[in-house]
């Protein structure tokens, strides 16, 4: 293939932060109408590329073409002038400005033409968000709607998509492929950054998985499997743990309730009833705006409680304060990890420690450096967290790794019940495995977990009992047996016991 035939090449990128070599010789390339679907780990350089390409970072090293024409100097203007989008994973709104104004910002021209063209681009995704809303309403699925509309708007010859589906629902994902097959259709290159396996098999042309700043696997994705690509992105270390029908009713038969939830109430969620027995996983399903992460925020004592009662271990604590949930046993992970999970400027050690600061395991004494370092190193290496050093500033890790530390603060405090809010949006294939195995033996030890998840795979693969909400309401408890794709996604849309009476 002579140069002019593709659209984007990326060639002998190289790229370090200190004595940390992150890119280590990348070659990329891009064709027009082509979806590459680029996997990895947590770490292993894919956002640091493509930051490079969007002229965020600067490479050490490396040769970028866009049509065979040489690209230098790469800037954020520059990028974008050469026909260069990335729409990032994590969004980055304005809070106090209104979507319309985010998501023309930076655009000139007439405001009514611009409006003009965003209309079809709303009708074309079928997107409801109100464009007079502010940016701090949105929730996250709305937040990458208003991002992925910014790059439809720009129209470019290259597109970046980092997680585009990572919060986004059923119907809003199938929108999203429909919208990206008529790209290419028009020419666009596209770089689908994803963990989803189903998706690259789904949309894309052309594989590329990196690992550890290289490139180690790339192809057709016709000459790939599934089940190739789990081995490829799997640590050789790797053993899938496995839980049968056996051992779950022995944990359980003789298991008390942990959690009680009696008619309980809020904002997004009514008449809520039902158990978290001691050692059970319970999945919570259900589609983005089903009341389910407003029911983890009011038990969590974010919210006010409108009615009902929440019980932990015996004891009322409906309408305690956060704090005060946390010291009785209970913990938290949010979906959101950079507003409301992590401390971006403090370095990792102290993020995985500070929910310890005040709690019944400290008595309210600052932790000694040395006990400060000790659990955090555990964390680091039972997650497999990617650091420099337990003193990395946080928010300078991948968004993987970020999540992992999230995680492992809120198992930190040796919780009775945690709450795992989306765990494993934005992670890997192996981190995966290891956040399941780590939810796993929790149960295992008697911790009771509550995952709330979009992943109806994932629910699947991890819940005991399986707890499905519509419209703020529970709309069917599905047992181990009963947990299945047709019937969480019949119960998320109100349908399941229409369907069992049928």
């Amino acid at each position: 293939m002579s140069e002019s035939q593709f659209l984007l090449e990326a060639r002998d990128v190289y790229k370090s932060f200190g004595l940390n070599q992150v890119l280590k010789g990348i070659t990329l390339t891009l064709k027009s109408s082509e979806v590459v679907a680029l996997i990895g780990g947590n770490g292993a350089g894919k956002s640091t590329l493509m930051k490079i390409l969007m002229g965020i970072y600067k490479p050490d090293q490396g040769v970028f073409k866009i049509n065979g024409q040489s690209l230098e100097n790469l800037s954020p203007k520059k990028s974008m002038k050469a026909g260069i989008y990335m729409v990032p994973q994590e969004p980055m709104i304005f809070p106090h400005m209104t979507v319309l104004d985010n998501i023309l910002i930076g655009f000139s021209g007439k405001k009514a033409d611009l409006e003009k063209k965003l209309e079809h681009f709303y009708r074309q995704i079928n997107c409801k968000i109100d464009l007079k809303r502010l940016g701090m309403t949105l929730s996250i699925a709305e937040q990458q709607m208003v991002e992925l509309l910014r790059g439809l708007m720009r129209e470019s010859k290259i597109l970046i998509l980092d997680e585009p589906t990572s919060s986004l629902t059923f119907d809003e994902v199938q929108t999203l492929f429909e919208i990206v097959r008529d790209l290419k259709k028009k020419g666009i290159g596209i770089i689908y950054i994803t963990h989803r396996l189903a998706e690259v098999f789904e949309l894309a042309d052309s594989i590329c998985i990196m690992a550890d700043g290289k490139i180690t696997l790339r192809g057709e994705t016709s000459k790939f499997t599934r089940e190739m690509l789990v081995q490829a992105l799997l640590p050789p270390s790797f053993t899938p743990a496995s839980k049968t029908r056996s051992e779950l009713e022995n944990k359980i038969r003789n298991a008390m309730p942990i959690l009680q939830l009696r008619n309980f109430s809020g904002y997004g969620f009514k008449d809520i009833s039902f158990n978290v027995l001691e050692g059970e996983i319970v999945g919570i399903a259900g589609v983005v705006g089903a009341g389910r992460t407003e029911l983890a925020n009011t038990i969590f004592g974010k919210e006010i409680p409108l009615g009902g009662n929440v019980i932990l271990d015996g004891e009322d604590i409906t309408g305690r304060s956060t704090a005060d949930v946390i010291r009785m046993g209970i913990n938290y992970v949010p979906e959101d990890r950079r507003s409301n999970g992590l401390f971006g400027i403090s370095p990792v050690c102290a993020n995985i420690t500070s929910a310890l600061l005040d709690s019944k395991i400290t008595g309210n004494i600052a932790l000694n450096n040395a006990e400060e370092i000790r659990i955090s190193e555990k964390y680091i290496k039972d997650f497999r967290i990617k650091v420099t050093s337990p003193y990395q500033e946080a928010g300078s890790l991948s968004g993987g790794n970020q999540q992992k530390v999230v995680i492992a603060r809120s198992l930190s405090t040796m919780p009775k019940l945690v709450i795992l809010d989306e765990p494993t949006r934005g992670i890997d294939a192996g981190a995966r495995g290891d956040v399941y195995k780590i939810i796993r033996e929790l149960s295992h030890t008697g911790v009771a977990v509550i995952v709330i998840s979009s992943d109806t795979e994932e629910i699947i693969e991890l819940a005991d009992r399986a707890i499905v909400f519509c419209r703020g309401r529970v709309s069917a408890v599905l047992e181990k047996d009963d947990i299945n794709q047709q019937n969480i996604t019949s119960a998320s849309f109100g349908i399941y016991k229409e369907e069992a009476n049928a």
